[in-house]
């Protein structure tokens, strides 16, 4: 197994003490590139300001008071999933759900780090004001 570059946890003791789950446990079965996608994306979100990762079973919530970001590593690309507060049509969005009147979660596929260009970064700033 490779190592991933170490970052600074965001979670608090009491978090810390009851996850069981590592950003790294994540990338375990991804290709590197996967890894680099996800590391642009945090970079892109830090960018607004704090950020927050927050593993979970079956993904990484990226959190400012609340989730903006989803992350669900696969082993050649990334599910990114980002709050929206309408829908945005888009090829790039595989999957548009309204989750209620004025919120939508949008998945977009992303297999290398030039996938997350001006547009994504874009949606991610968007998602990223939506979690005040």
């Amino acid at each position: 197994m490779r190592a991933l570059p170490v970052r600074p946890s965001t979670l608090s003791r009491n978090q810390a003490r009851h996850s069981m789950h590592t950003v790294a446990q994540h990338f375990e079965r991804s290709e590197p590139q996967v890894y680099a996608v996800y590391d642009k994306i945090v970079k892109a979100a830090r960018a607004c300001g704090p950020v927050g990762e927050d593993p979970k079973k079956t993904s990484i919530h990226l959190t400012r008071r609340s989730a903006f970001a989803g992350v669900a590593a696969r082993k050649t690309a990334l599910v990114l999933t980002l709050k929206a507060s309408s829908d945005i049509q888009s090829d790039r969005i595989i999957k548009h759900e309204q989750a209620s009147a004025n919120r939508w979660h949008l998945n977009v596929k992303l297999e290398h780090p030039r996938d997350v260009d001006a547009t994504v970064i874009r949606w991610i700033k968007q998602a990223y004001g939506l979690a005040e």
